[in-house]
């Protein structure tokens, strides 16, 4: 049995972010701004503050997969692997001094969201690498001959 990607797998995981990442960032959008101005009792910002960033990191990553450029394909591994850092930090700090990081989207590695915070940087990540893909953001394109001969 082989373990490769296929296509068609790679075509799938395409379809989960295109699902999974503007539904994320509504989702974490939502709780940070309800935590941030309308939840009673709430002193400590930085937690919702952090979930509103990575709202943020979502919806870029979002419009990165979105726009077939160039500058777009760099944006979104740019977003994913500050993504991803920020999960696996974030996520390691959570559980190793409870009490620093607070609630975040991000905290015990997304177990809130399922995992989905640590899971769908990677996914996107694969999905960007994969050689259709690339093409299909004008990236590994032949370059044009400057004239020189």
């Amino acid at each position: 049995m082989s373990h490769r990607l296929t296509p068609t797998v790679v075509r799938a995981i395409g379809q989960i972010l295109a699902v999974s990442y503007p539904v994320l960032a509504l989702s974490a959008g939502t709780r940070a701004v309800y935590q941030l101005f309308f939840k009673p009792g709430v002193t400590d910002k930085f937690p919702p503050a952090l979930s509103a960033v990575a709202a943020l990191l979502y919806l870029l990553a979002t419009l990165g997969f979105v726009l077939r450029k160039p500058w777009a394909w760099w944006l979104a591994v740019g977003i994913l692997t500050l993504e991803t850092a920020g999960v696996l930090l974030v996520g390691t700090l959570s559980l190793l001094e409870p009490g620093v990081i607070g609630r975040t989207v991000w905290h015990d590695y997304g177990i809130d969201y399922g995992f989905l915070p640590l899971i769908q940087p990677i996914l996107g990540l694969i999905w960007l690498m994969w050689p259709e893909n690339r093409r299909a953001f004008f990236l590994d394109q032949p370059r044009l001959s400057q004239g020189r001969g």
